[in-house]
């Protein structure tokens, strides 16, 4: 982890919105920004701070001094967003929580926002910015890879041949992006619709591939990119971003082993 993406950073919420009945925005801002910088990728993310139930810490905030004086239960607990956009002259960086129900400590944080709550993250990392010069653009994912893939959108040529797959739960969950093929679930299990919609397509040689969102069909679709496909490790961005079953912090315990895991068996054949 570099420097810049272990500084913490303090924003203030500027305004929220409900974008769709299952995702909410949160526009933050503020003098806590002045030192945070994102665009050089469309796949930008923060890791978001929150204080341990009933825990106060001391300012300014300073993670590593919590770390080392107060016990492991009370240490902040870590949430991972994409970067929906940074705009750099009115200093406001937009982040989109997926909403379940009252399911998930940032979601529930995110609709319980109001203008002026302070809010202390760490970051950017990131790595994937769409290749100008690839002949097609693969993007693919369930509702936590919008954000990213709506960048990536946003950052293409106007001529570049692009295809762009999103699984979301029913029209409702639909937002106005151009170039977006929506894939409703309905009922069904997340990817149920999204897998098949990928190995279906007409192939396109020189591919560059954004594949996020649920680890289970994030394993499916690599192994049809990588196995029978045969795209290059280095021309693909493709990761779970979540798991279903699993907290970020189980999921995170265990990511970089289950991905090394996969891409030796796919490897393999």
């Amino acid at each position: 982890m570099t420097e810049r993406q272990r500084r913490v950073h303090t924003a203030r919420v500027v305004r929220t919105e409900r974008l769709t009945p299952h995702m909410q925005r949160v526009v933050l801002g503020g003098e806590g920004l002045a030192e945070f910088d994102a665009g050089a990728f469309t796949d930008h993310y923060v890791k978001l701070l929150f204080p341990a139930a009933g825990v106060t810490y001391p300012e300014p905030f300073d993670p590593a001094h919590v770390r080392a004086t107060m016990p492991r239960e009370q240490w902040p607990v870590t949430r991972t967003y994409t970067v929906r956009s940074w705009d750099p002259v009115a200093r406001e960086l937009a982040l989109d929580f997926v909403l379940h129900g009252d399911i998930g400590l940032a979601a529930r944080w995110s609709v319980r926002a109001q203008p002026g709550d302070p809010l202390h993250f760490s970051g950017p990392g990131g790595g994937y910015v769409p290749d100008p010069a690839a002949a097609w653009h693969l993007l693919a994912g369930d509702e936590s890879a919008l954000p990213a893939i709506a960048a990536a959108l946003e950052r293409l040529p106007d001529a570049a041949a692009h295809t762009a797959l999103v699984e979301i739960e029913g029209p409702a969950d639909e937002q106005d992006l151009k170039g977006v093929t929506w894939l409703h679930r309905g009922e069904g299990a997340v990817g149920s619709v999204l897998v098949p919609a990928v190995l279906a397509l007409p192939w396109q040689e020189g591919v560059h591939a954004f594949v996020h969102g649920e680890a289970a069909f994030v394993k499916e679709i690599r192994r049809y990119l990588r196995v029978e496909r045969s795209v290059p490790r280095d021309r693909l961005s493709i990761s779970g971003y979540w798991r279903l079953g699993h907290d970020e912090d189980g999921w995170q315990s265990s990511k970089r082993e289950w991905n090394a895991r996969i891409e030796a068996e796919q490897e393999a054949r």
